[in-house]
């Protein structure tokens, strides 16, 4: 627990975490009242989520400044001297952001429902199914996911702009770069991280048919995210703070 409260006296003794946290809320909030002053009183509870990848940006960025402001002003050495198991402080540290992203996610989502709620009220936003609570629940999940994937790569890559470079065109532009590649573009695209986390979130990926259902789709995300964090923390172990 100690270390989970220095991890967390750590992230928030900067402003950036504020920031990213407002700008995650407002982007993704904002976006959803946008769609809903336009909708006409069609929309449906899966549509109110469609600005979380705005908020997801913001929280990949967020979590790889976690890891790589520490690098950058040399107070990793001091962590490690402090806490010389590295793998408990890199735990500690994705544990902290990895809440703290779930936590952005499920404001964001229930409050993109609630306004979209309140701006169009001739729509039918009940959660009647499953799968439209997995809709608006399932963001934090992505967010929380996601956030372990930013830590891993900011602890492999160690440098601000390299890590938010390449979480950022990686779902952006690379996933959809990969359909392009012929005859096996579209079957490559159906595995691509973040592809998985948009079928788990609105069951379609806009890829045809996933190698997996929903749930199985986080999953998979989840293990690649792991993945690479396991990854990262063999690199941690291995080299120089």
């Amino acid at each position: 627990m100690t270390l989970l409260a220095v991890e967390r006296i750590k992230l928030f003794s900067t402003k950036s975490p504020w920031w990213c946290t407002f700008l995650a809320l407002a982007m993704t909030i904002g976006f959803a009242m946008l769609f809903a002053a336009v909708s006409d009183g069609q929309m449906s509870v899966a549509m109110t989520q469609a600005g979380y990848r705005f908020g997801l940006m913001v929280v990949l960025v967020l979590a790889a400044l976690s890891i790589t402001t520490e690098y950058r002003f040399g107070t990793i050495r001091a962590t490690f001297q402090a806490v010389p198991n590295r793998t408990a402080a890199l735990l500690a540290k994705t544990v902290v952001v990895a809440v703290v992203s779930l936590i952005i996610g499920e404001l964001a989502a229930f409050g993109s429902w609630g306004v979209a709620k309140l701006l169009a009220p001739g729509s039918d936003l009940s959660f009647a199914t499953a799968d439209d609570w997995r809709n608006v629940a399932g963001v934090g999940l992505v967010f929380a996911v996601s956030a372990v994937l930013a830590v891993a790569v900011g602890a492999l890559l160690r440098q601000t702009a390299g890590a938010v470079a390449l979480l950022l065109l990686w779902p952006l532009l690379v996933e959809s770069l990969v359909g392009l590649v012929p005859k096996v573009g579209d079957d490559v695209r159906k595995w691509m991280p973040f592809n998985a986390a948009e079928h788990f979130l609105s069951g379609t990926a806009g890829v045809g048919e996933m190698p997996f259902g929903p749930w199985g789709a986080l999953a998979y995300f989840a293990a690649v995210a792991v993945a690479v964090w396991v990854i990262a923390l063999i690199i941690v172990q291995r080299r120089d703070a």
